[in-house]
């Protein structure tokens, strides 16, 4: 079985995971925008948030203030996992794993059965964290990235049944 982090923990007394709503999009948008060279919209949380009936959209929050983000989508009895992210004051602390696998165990519980990603190459923290989950690399994206041509790297979890944790 997978060693699942808990989704509170001794260092983090606080830290409380839940669905991400309008309220919380200023403070998701600043997160992705420091995280990534191509940040969503706003709109396109908004989207997420509101809209989107296959969108699973979660924060983890302390003390107010958002710490982590992630959106994934639901297709049939798959979740693609869209984007995540940890503000970088917090990063290095098992934040993300824990928000990672909050969403997994509840797309389980919605009967998905399989989660999967895309990940820059370069992107060797992520990588190590989705191992460390269980994800497995399944192939490779070319030039899938517009800002600057590096190849995603696609990874999938094919048994989210053996997932423990919360």
């Amino acid at each position: 079985m997978n060693s699942i982090p808990q989704t509170s923990s001794g260092d983090l007394p606080g830290l409380h995971i839940r669905k991400m709503t309008e309220d919380d999009l200023e403070q998701v948008v600043a997160i992705d925008q420091v995280s990534f060279t191509l940040p969503w919209p706003l709109s396109s949380f908004h989207f997420e948030v509101k809209d989107n009936l296959s969108s699973r959209h979660w924060v983890a929050e302390m003390d107010g203030r958002i710490l982590a983000m992630m959106v994934g989508w639901l297709i049939v009895d798959e979740l693609h996992v869209a984007t995540i992210a940890t503000h970088p004051d917090y990063r290095g602390r098992g934040i993300g794993a824990r928000l990672l696998v909050h969403a997994l165990i509840s797309a389980r519980q919605e009967g998905v059965g399989r989660a999967f990603l895309e990940v820059r190459e370069g992107n060797a923290v992520a990588m190590k964290m989705y191992r460390g989950l269980g994800f497995v690399e399944d192939g490779r994206r070319e030039g899938y990235y517009a800002d600057n041509h590096e190849d995603a790297i696609l990874m999938s979890l094919n048994d989210l049944g053996r997932l423990q944790g919360e």
